[in-house]
């Protein structure tokens, strides 16, 4: 019986859509799969005694769910007092949320062997919502793992 050498498995890399979006002045995204859509931002109401990042609750659709601002939520200054213009709506089993976003969010589609998870061993502990690094062009992502965020 004669035993051939195997090579070790080939990573394949697999193509992937992102939903990339500004928080402040630095770009983040999350997979397409996450968001359920994309909707001009509607009348939200304050609720009292919630935290400051969660500007209050919207009816989307029939929907009344919570509204983030990752801004606050992230403690980024910003100059910029402009309204939100679009909110994104991310939802699981457990909760549907609408993140605001000052701008139409971009679609763009990454290798997953692009994304540089290499600071995730120092920040694991600390429960990161942030997932891994991809480069586009001049720019860098931050990919969000957004139920880890709202969860926490």
């Amino acid at each position: 019986m004669t035993v051939q050498a195997t090579s070790a498995p080939e990573t394949i890399a697999q193509t992937m859509k992102i939903v990339v979006f500004r928080v402040g002045r630095e770009l983040y995204g999350m997979p397409i799969g996450h968001i359920r859509e994309v909707v001009l931002t509607p009348n939200v109401t304050r609720m009292p005694q919630t935290e400051a990042h969660i500007e209050g609750v919207a009816n989307i659709r029939g929907n009344i769910i919570a509204i983030f601002n990752l801004e606050k939520r992230f403690n980024m200054a910003t100059d910029d007092k402009s309204r939100y213009g679009y909110t994104l709506v991310v939802e699981s089993e457990e909760f549907k949320v609408g993140l605001l976003v000052r701008e139409v969010p971009a679609t763009i589609s990454i290798n997953s062997a692009d994304i540089d998870t290499s600071m995730q061993a120092g920040m694991a502990e600390n429960g990161s919502y942030i997932t891994g690094i991809v480069k586009s062009g001049s720019d860098l992502i931050m990919l969000m793992d957004v139920f880890k965020l709202v969860g926490s």
